[in-house]
């Protein structure tokens, strides 16, 4: 994917997201996500504030508050985000689907496999079946593979064989593990119980058990 695909791909489905959160009632906003301790507008909310980032200086200042978790510094910074927002979290995101900024602190190709991550964090606890792009998630699973912190995922899963069955796409070596390339890059990204009754393969008794 070059450049203009990436961005369209990431403003497509904050639209994609935009309008799965719209659809919603009111008290779905408030159920869990997939993402540990995120409701399912504080997820739409960190979408909507990715391309409006309140610039390194504040992120370094949270992240000390934080005492170096960046995880809660994400957290925090979505929950007021989401609660400053209120019933327009989905017309904020819609608002900002085409911008094209992004924090200092991350990477194109870390936006691409993140904003499809996240449409599945709501979509799938909510029994809704959103389909992804088949490029970007090959794009993101390969991202997600070697980069380090904060996956780890060559790391975590190491002695198991990832392949994709419905693209082109095989990584490790060990015990195989099959399944969609969207299962798969849930299992990358730590969303292992949510991929888990998705995947086949002997390797699947392993990930069971951690």
């Amino acid at each position: 994917m070059d450049v203009d695909a990436k961005w369209r791909m990431i403003s497509e489905q904050r639209v994609v997201l935009a309008d799965l959160a719209a659809a919603l009632p009111a008290g779905d906003l408030d159920r869990p996500s997939l993402c540990g301790r995120w409701r399912v507008r504080d997820v739409v909310a960190h979408v909507a504030f990715t391309p409006r980032s309140p610039g390194l200086p504040r992120i370094l200042a949270a992240a000390v508050r934080a005492r170096g978790d960046f995880d809660e510094v994400n957290r925090v910074m979505a929950v007021g985000h989401a609660d400053r927002l209120g019933a327009g979290v989905a017309a904020e995101l819609r608002a900002v689907a085409p911008l094209r900024d992004k924090p200092a602190i991350t990477t194109l190709d870390n936006l691409v496999f993140d904003t499809l991550v996240h449409v599945q964090d709501v979509a799938l606890p909510l029994g809704l079946e959103v389909t992804p792009p088949l490029d970007g998630l090959r794009a993101g699973a390969e991202r997600v593979w070697r980069m380090g912190w904060p996956f780890w995922a060559r790391r975590r899963l190491r002695g198991l064989q990832l392949v994709a069955t419905d693209t082109s796409w095989v990584r490790g070596d060990g015990e195989p593990v099959h399944g969609s390339i969207r299962d798969l890059l849930l299992l990358l990204t730590g969303r292992t119980q949510a991929a888990l009754p998705r995947l086949e393969g002997p390797g699947v008794r392993r990930l069971a058990t951690t």
